[in-house]
């Protein structure tokens, strides 16, 4: 099985430095990110915003598996993550996930679809490797 990688490189403190990321594809390379983009506002990128990426992109595959997987023709999925960020104590932790996918697909009922959906929310790598962080999901079954 491949193994992925990204890099990140930080230079100066925390309120006043800036990085950059990416990844080995080169699809992101040099991405800028720093401390106001991540905790206030701002035009660059931060990890929270790419952990909702990554979590969305494999939920959508995984439940897109799930529902044709058992029998019905899926035409979309359609996922995103809101990543909670909070101040707790010294730190900050990510204290919660929201997951709002809208799923269009033939002949599946809508009990069929919600056991997938959650089954999916439990099961797929990247919500694997967040089993420690609370994730809501809300999911919508398209006409």
């Amino acid at each position: 099985m491949p193994v992925r990688k990204g890099y990140a490189e930080w230079k100066g403190d925390l309120k006043r430095g800036s990085g950059t990321l990416g990844t080995e594809t080169g699809i992101l390379k040099d991405v800028p990110y720093n401390f106001i983009s991540r905790f206030e506002t701002g035009r660059n990128t931060n990890p929270e915003e790419l952990l909702g990426a990554a979590h969305a992109a494999c939920y959508s595959m995984a439940l897109a598996a799930a529902v044709s997987g058992a029998g019905f023709k899926v035409n979309s999925v359609r996922t995103e993550d809101a990543v909670h960020i909070e101040k707790q104590g010294e730190g900050f932790s990510i204290t919660r996930i929201d997951v709002f996918t809208e799923v269009s697909a033939e002949g599946i009922d809508e009990e069929t679809f919600m056991k997938l959906a959650e089954d999916t929310k439990k099961n797929c790598p990247v919500s694997r490797a967040l089993s420690n962080t609370p994730m809501e999901l809300k999911a919508v079954l398209k006409e």
